[in-house]
This record gives C-alpha cells, sequence and structure tokens, in this order.
C-alpha cells in the first residue's frame, strides 16, 4: 500500500503568512503540519509515500527531503496547477501504478493517526473508504449523503444546500478501482476534477464505497483560527521541558518548555508553552496555549493563545491574545489595550501608544 500527500495548494487563506512559505509548513507546537501527516502514514505502515506539490516547492522538497527522518521514502510529483484532488490522482496514476492507497491532504490534522482506518481497509478492501466528520457548515466542504443503513448514497463538493451535515475529512483509502473513475471525470463547475465525483461514480456502478465517523479530533488548517485551535489541540499533551537557560527571578507554571539555547530572564512563563531553540525571553509574561519558534526576541511583552514563527521580534507591547506572526516579524512598540496580528514573514508593525 502507498500515500499519496497532497501539499500542493497555495494557501490562501492563510495569506499573507503563505505569500512566502507553504501552508503545510506553518508549524504547530513547533512542527509543521504536514510533518504530523507524515509521521501517521509511516506509524500506519506505509512506506512509499508520493509527495504532490507546485512547480515553486523548493521549500518543502528542502523540508521534507528523501523522507528518511520520517521513516518513508517520498517521490515527488508535479502538478502544474491546482485542479483538483482528483486531477492530483490523474498525476500520480504511473506512481500508483496497481496498488491500494491512502490520500492524505497535507494540511490536514488528525489526532490518533490513521492506523486503524489503514488497517480495516487492508482486511476488508473496498473499492473506497473515506472519514466523515459532522461540522456546523457543510458548505465549505465535501458532503457525504448516507441511507438509513449507513451506506453512502450521494456524495456532492460544497453544495449551496447540504443533503447533511456530514464533511469529507481529508483522508481517503483507494483500491486501483478509483482510476477508472477518475479518468471518466469532467471538469466541475468550479474547473477541477472533484474527488466527489470520482466516489459518486463509484457508488452509482454499485461499487463498495464505504465510511467511517471520524471519533477523534480533526481540523483542516487552512486559516488562522484553525492553525491557532489546533496548535492548542496539540499542546494539551506537552510534557515540561528545560533545556535552556532559565533564571532565578522567572517563574515557570504547568507544562514549558524551553528547547536548548533559549534564554529567560524575569519572566512569567505559564504552560502549555513551548519557546524554541536560541530564542530570548525577558521582562515577559508567555502563555498558556502558545508556540514560540527558534531564535526569537520577546522582551517587555504580553502573549498568549498564539503562533510565533522563527526570528519573529516582539517588544514593548501590551497584552497580545490569537495571534499568528509570521517569520522574522517585528511588532513594537504596542498601546496598553490589547491587539490582535496575523502577520506575514518579514512584516513589521509599529503601534502608536
Amino acid at each position: 500500500m502507498k500515500a499519496l500527500v497532497l501539499a500542493g495548494g497555495s494557501g490562501t487563506r492563510l495569506r499573507p503568512l503563505t505569500h512566502s512559505s507553504a501552508k503545510q509548513l506553518v508549524p504547530v507546537a513547533n512542527k509543521p503540519v504536514l510533518f504530523y501527516g507524515l509521521e501517521a502514514i509511516a506509524e500506519a505502515g506505509i512506506t512509499e509515500v508520493g509527495l504532490i506539490v507546485n512547480p515553486r516547492a523548493r521549500e518543502i522538497r528542502e523540508a521534507v527531503g528523501d523522507g528518511s527522518r520520517f521513516g518513508v521514502e517520498v517521490t515527488y510529483l508535479v502538478q502544474e496547477a491546482p485542479l483538483g484532488l482528483a486531477h492530483a490522482v490523474l498525476v500520480a496514476r504511473d506512481y500508483l501504478g496497481e496498488d491500494d492507497f491512502v490520500m492524505y491532504l497535507g494540511d490536514n490534522f488528525v489526532v490518533g493517526g490513521i492506523r486503524d482506518l489503514v488497517t480495516a481497509f487492508r482486511a476488508e478492501r473496498p473499492d473506497a473508504s473515506l472519514l466523515l466528520t459532522e461540522v456546523p457548515d457543510p458548505t465549505a466542504f465535501g458532503v457525504a449523503e448516507l441511507d438509513a443503513e449507513g451506506r453512502v448514497v450521494t456524495l456532492e463538493e460544497k453544495p449551496a444546500r447540504p443533503r447533511s451535515d456530514l464533511a469529507l475529512v481529508g483522508v481517503y483509502l483507494f483500491t486501483p478501482a478509483v482510476h477508472e473513475a477518475v479518468a471518466a471525470l469532467k471538469p466541475s463547475a468550479r474547473g477541477e476534477l472533484e474527488i466527489t465525483d470520482a466516489l459518486q461514480w463509484l457508488v452509482d456502478r454499485g461499487r463498495t464505497v464505504r465510511s467511517t465517523r471520524i471519533t477523534g479530533y480533526w481540523k483542516d488548517t487552512g486559516d488562522a483560527e484553525a492553525m491557532l485551535e489546533v496548535n492548542r489541540q496539540v499542546l494539551e499533551s506537552l510534557r515540561p521541558r528545560v533545556e535552556g537557560s532559565v533564571d532565578a527571578a522567572s517563574e515557570l507554571r504547568g507544562p514549558v518548555v524551553v528547547e536548548d539555547g533559549a534564554t529567560v530572564v524575569r519572566s512569567r512563563l505559564e504552560g502549555p508553552l513551548i519557546v524554541g531553540a536560541g530564542t530570548a525571553v525577558r521582562d515577559s509574561r508567555l502563555g498558556p496555549y502558545t508556540s514560540i519558534g527558534p531564535d526569537c526576541v520577546l522582551a517587555d511583552t504580553s502573549l498568549a493563545y498564539s503562533i510565533v514563527l522563527n526570528g519573529a521580534r516582539i517588544e514593548g507591547t501590551g497584552p497580545l491574545e490569537g495571534c499568528l506572526i509570521g517569520r522574522h516579524a517585528t511588532v513594537a512598540p504596542a498601546a496598553p489595550a490589547p491587539h490582535r496580528l496575523i502577520l506575514g514573514d518579514h512584516s513589521e508593525v509599529r503601534i502608536r501608544s
């Protein structure tokens, strides 16, 4: 069995952060979202991974490499344009051959992994298997309608009038039967080859399409709010660890990680919280539910429920909450009232007091 991981999207909902960085590499708890998916695939016993990327994927190639750090072998497959999930399967046709495969969206986050799902699929081998979860706004997702016995009846991509509240989670499992379905597709009104149409093709021809309702946590990390929520979820299981320097005038409460080379001076850190390697913190109050990347500077500031990427500098700010601060961004000085900032890489913001 192989895996097909989709990492070619441009991340428009995370702009300006993704103007200079792939959305799949935005970190959660100081680790790129894409890495969690690759680890879940390896943990499920799959070692061959086809990684769908766009033509400008240098950053992803450098971060993932040959996949050996995750225990997998990565083959890069270039999708020239974002023409749909089913189009990605078409691009990967030669690589996938006649193997079963799991298709995993690289910006999705599934707590608990996919091992049980893969094990069940290998044992039963339906033509397709998909994950479903109830969502408050199905119009933003692919939606499945089930009959009274729980069988998949209809599937539709981002319907204006959804027939159910069951959204497709970004994990699908297929036998080679899906290739015939994909080859028969025409572009949708969105101009894309939709994976929901491929699944519907299989259903209409009496092929076996099974679904499982996800019981754990799942999130599409496509926007800032989702990124912050997933960051919070991951930090819930953080274990305290201090490898850097914390002076006697500082206080650490709850699960706090201070990575190697980081320094904390005259500050209060409330976990769950990660301070990345080489980061300097002084005269500040940080956390909870905050991830600070490596080589940052935080001085005379208050920050909580936020993600700060590597090299950022935040000085002299009042209370900041719910922020997503890009690489090498600068924030200084701050007014006493709370501010919420979402900054792209190398940004600089100066707030009038």
